[in-house]
């Protein structure tokens, strides 16, 4: 039952295989994405930590420097649009506004410019220090041909280049014009570097400046360039860079500074002011310069900070000393990339086990300035690197879908064209494996559906035909067998009878002959009743028994030349050497070999015979000096029917000498082997040892 159901499980191994097959390739090859995303999480919680930590250095860092100071101390300012312009408050006292090259690099260090096409800007902005003056700061560049400076006498103010400032604050208007003037009429000379000063005027409507004396305390100085703006040629008239600083004097801030012990500062409604700022041509109302320009671009504010910030992280600012005091900023990060993610996909990567030391990250970091110390609260969390894998997992899990897509589909169609066809083929033959025995022959094997012109038809054609031969070889054999068999009785009947008569004849015991006589009538009885030899010898049964080996050989040695061998030599021991075996099948494994080496040795060499044995077993050597044996016949020279003769059944030899002597053997618990050596061929034979 056993056998059956293995053999029964063995007819499916192939197909069995070939299915695992397909199957380990898209399990490796989910397990493959599965390891690798694994890997991925666990490097992308380690690298997103390491990244938190270097975000909150780098924005501490930049909120140090006076242009992350300036947006520190301004968190308001950018929710809105750019113009008109709103003061900012500096993260110094106050601008020494008379020195061209302070002021630009205050203003500059400080980031506070706003920037406007053909390379101009201005910063509007108030000190940090309130006793330094309750003064708007405006601070700016254009470019411009040769200024023309107003003279001294001259009533006409619009026939130079001037400053028209517009302030609004708290329902009040502040309106300036300030021409460029020049220190005792000096002579502007084209191509030359000019540095002049801003008279302020309060603005009139009806443009009569005649009996008007300009404000104390506006103060403006501007500076022109002697080199052209780069990229223009060089000529007396060429664009160049003109740069201002003007200083503001706003009653109602100075009044806020004198009525208050303890004034506020910057002002509570700072974020409400709004400046205008426009640089006029002489001789009309040309514009060279409008602050409230559509094209100006904002400076660095905090609401720039949000690219740095990772989904789920948030930055809060706010001021040391008291921690019910609210939030200056607080912002939180957004996916930039906005990447469709798949829930499956952040599904299991959530799941994927990964080594992560803590889900929430924070790093605190102070920031002094000249009006306080902030605080920076930076808070992160390390389930945002699921989300940025899983946008990963999402584009590659496509490229895995299509991968076990094509591996199914490559099953698919092997199935459909090779197992299921292979597997009708094999139905087929087993049917015709079990008509074997049956009583009406071999069945014929119908393969007209599986024939074509691939591999697997050709195989079926083969087949098919093959089978159609063994059928026809089958049948001659039947018919050959059964006058073998005929002629077996009849050869037995008419030998047997002389051959009784002979054993009377010679029923003594130590008679040499008598023993000869029974080892023919053995051989009759093995053969006597048999389809063919074969049969005879695989089906005989053999009585094992102890045999002294030692006297065997030397019985063997002297009666050689009896059956027609001469020079066989064995030196005995003259020891008894006891092993498992029948005496008569031993006696004609030895005497076939013994007729071998006769065959193929040397003339007038000798055969010799000789005896190894250990605790367990005993070797007869028989070794002829002659002819090898080819490599490749070694083991099949003790197939039956194999023989080195041409026509051997008309010499007498059937090739069964050494198919006997290997089937003795084996019924023994012995083996035989042959070897070449140097000088011919060397038989071995082993046996197992008896007990003495």
């Amino acid at each position: 039952m056993t056998r059956t159901l293995l053999a029964w499980l063995a007819s499916f191994r192939l197909r069995t295989i070939f299915r695992a097959i397909f199957l380990l390739l898209a399990i490796a090859t989910v397990a493959l994405a599965l390891a690798v995303l694994r890997e991925e999480k666990q490097q992308g919680f380690e690298k997103y930590q390491e990244v938190f930590h270097k975000t909150g250095e780098q924005i501490a860092a930049r909120l140090r420097h006076p242009t992350g100071q300036l947006a520190l101390l301004n968190p308001k300012s950018g929710g809105e649009q750019v113009t008109p312009l709103r003061p900012l408050l500096l993260p110094y006292a106050a601008l020494d506004f008379d020195e061209q090259n302070k002021v630009r690099n205050a203003v500059e260090m400080a980031g506070c410019m706003v920037q406007y096409p053909q390379d101009a800007g201005l910063c509007v902005a108030v000190g940090a220090n309130p006793w330094a003056g309750a003064f708007i700061y405006a601070a700016g560049r254009f470019a411009s041909g040769d200024l023309v400076a107003h003279q001294f006498g001259e009533r006409d103010l619009s026939v130079a280049h001037r400053v028209r400032v517009h302030v609004t604050l708290r329902g009040q208007d502040y309106r300036w014009l300030a021409p460029v003037e020049l220190h005792d009429n000096a002579e502007v000379l084209p191509g030359k570097a000019l540095r002049g000063r801003l008279t302020g005027f309060v603005e009139r409507d009806d443009q009569d400046y005649v009996y008007t004396r300009p404000q104390r305390d506006f103060r403006g100085w501007v500076w022109q360039s002697a080199a052209c703006l780069p990229g223009q040629p060089v000529t007396p008239d060429c664009p160049r860079e003109v740069f201002y600083s003007i200083r503001l004097p706003i009653e109602l801030l100075r009044e806020d500074l004198i009525d208050k012990r303890q004034p506020i500062w910057p002002p509570a409604d700072l974020d409400d002011i709004r400046v205008h700022l426009q640089v006029l041509a002489p001789g009309n109302e040309t514009v060279i310069f409008d602050s409230n320009s559509e094209d100006a671009r904002a400076p660095f504010l905090l609401v720039d900070l949000q690219p740095l910030l990772l989904p789920g992280e948030s930055l809060r600012i706010r001021k040391t000393g008291d921690e019910r005091a609210p939030d200056l900023l607080h912002m939180i990060g957004g996916d930039a990339n906005a990447e469709e993610i798949s829930p499956a996909a952040l599904w299991l990567i959530r799941r994927l086990p990964a080594e992560a030391n803590e889900l929430k990250l924070e790093t605190r970091e102070e920031i002094s300035t000249p009006v306080g110390r902030y605080e920076l609260i930076l808070n992160g969390d390390v389930r945002s690197a699921n989300r940025i894998l899983a946008g990963v997992a999402t584009r590659v899990g496509w490229f895995v879908g299509a991968m076990l897509l094509a591996i199914f589909l490559a099953w698919f169609l092997i199935e459909l064209g090779i197992i299921r066809r292979i597997a009708r083929l094999t139905r087929r033959a087993q049917a015709v494996q079990k008509s074997i025995s049956a009583a009406h022959g071999l069945e014929q094997l119908n393969v007209a559906d599986l024939r074509g012109g691939d591999e697997l038809g050709i195989l079926a054609t083969c087949l098919h035909d093959l089978l159609r031969r063994v059928r026809e070889d089958m049948s001659r054999e039947q018919i050959r067998t059964e006058q073998e068999k005929d002629m077996w009785h009849a050869v037995g009947h008419e030998i047997m009878s002389p051959l009784q008569s002979l054993l009377a004849l010679h029923a003594d015991q130590n008679d040499p002959d008598q023993r000869y006589l029974a080892r023919m009538q053995q051989a009759i009885r093995v053969l006597y009743g048999s389809a063919s030899p074969s049969e005879a010898f695989a089906f005989s049964t053999l009585q094992a028994g102890r045999v002294d080996l030692d006297n065997f050989l030397s019985e063997i040695a002297r009666n050689a030349p009896s059956a027609g061998i001469v020079d066989v030599h064995f030196a005995a021991s003259g020891k008894p050497l006891w092993v498992r075996a029948d005496e008569y099948p031993l006696e004609d494994v030895v005497t076939h070999v013994l007729k071998n080496a006769d065959r193929h040795r040397l003339p007038g060499s000798a055969i010799t015979l000789r005896v190894e044995a250990d605790e367990s077993a005993a070797r007869v050597v028989i070794h002829n000096s002659g002819r090898q044996i080819a490599d490749d016949m070694l083991d099949k020279i003790f197939e039956y029917g194999v023989s080195d003769q041409a026509d051997s059944a008309a010499q007498g030899s059937r090739g069964q000498g050494l198919f006997v002597a290997r089937t003795y053997m084996a019924k023994m618990g012995g083996t035989i082997s042959a070897r070449n050596v140097v000088d011919g061929v060397v038989f071995e034979l082993s046996l197992l040892r008896a007990s003495a």
